[in-house]
């Protein structure tokens, strides 16, 4: 009697535990949507509000087809400029029909021995292919528990392609003498970029460069002379 009875108890006791881990996982689920600007200052007045996650809504019987076209990436953008290269992107501000479908397209091109320097992208992941030249490209992971980034690195020549997971800083860099271009996708309308070398030494109003000098261990004169460089924006 008492084994039944223990036994009963046990089954109870993993049936409630099965419904705790159910209701866990739907409340988990029911997570807020991944923003697609940096941020969003709560406001009382509707006047005042703008919009969030995107944009507002065409009514679907007023859609045409140019709302989910665009053109011109056939075009190589201008690299004559400090960095080496261009890229030309395609998200919701040019194909209005991308609103909430969370992706998006850039071209990239590269002079000889240009770059896309280190950047991240703080709302998408980006798969690269490439449609001409060779490419030296890579990511490094966020901090590991043994204190290291580790770096992942590939060569690519035309044809091969290359992810970068979302949030992860990465380049590429053009190892050839003649131009390159590139082609990516992004897992977001609007994925966002930082250029981290801009970031840091080319805020506004800019960081105060003794927290700079602690930080990336250097004299102070250092990040000075970085802080009154001019930070070209490839994009």
């Amino acid at each position: 009697m008492l084994l039944a009875y223990s036994s009963i108890m046990k089954g109870a006791h993993f049936l409630l535990s099965l419904a705790v881990l159910a209701l866990a996982t739907s409340i988990a689920s029911a997570y807020d949507p991944s923003p697609l600007q940096d941020f969003c200052v709560a406001v009382d007045d509707p006047n005042k509000a703008l919009f969030v996650n995107g944009k507002f809504c065409r009514d679907p019987k007023l859609a045409k087809a140019d709302d989910f076209f665009t053109s011109g990436l056939n075009i190589a953008g201008n690299t004559d400029n400090p960095v080496g290269s261009n890229v030309t992107t395609v998200n919701v501000d040019k194909i209005p029909g991308l609103n909430t479908l969370g992706i998006s397209l850039v071209r990239i091109d590269y002079a000889p021995y240009g770059q896309n320097p280190p950047h991240i992208h703080p709302r998408g992941s980006e798969i690269l292919v490439v449609a001409e030249g060779t490419l030296y490209v890579g990511f490094v992971t966020s901090n590991q528990k043994d204190g290291k980034n580790r770096l992942f690195t590939k060569v690519l020549n035309k044809g091969d392609v290359f992810v970068f997971p979302i949030g992860l800083i990465h380049f590429q860099f053009n190892l050839g003498h003649t131009p390159a271009v590139a082609f990516a996708g992004l897992s977001s309308q609007n994925a966002g970029v930082i250029t981290i070398a801009n970031a840091v030494f080319g805020s506004d109003p800019p960081i105060n460069p003794d927290v700079l000098a602690r930080a990336f261990q250097v004299d102070k004169n250092i990040i000075d002379y970085l802080q009154k460089q001019f930070w070209y924006d490839n994009n």
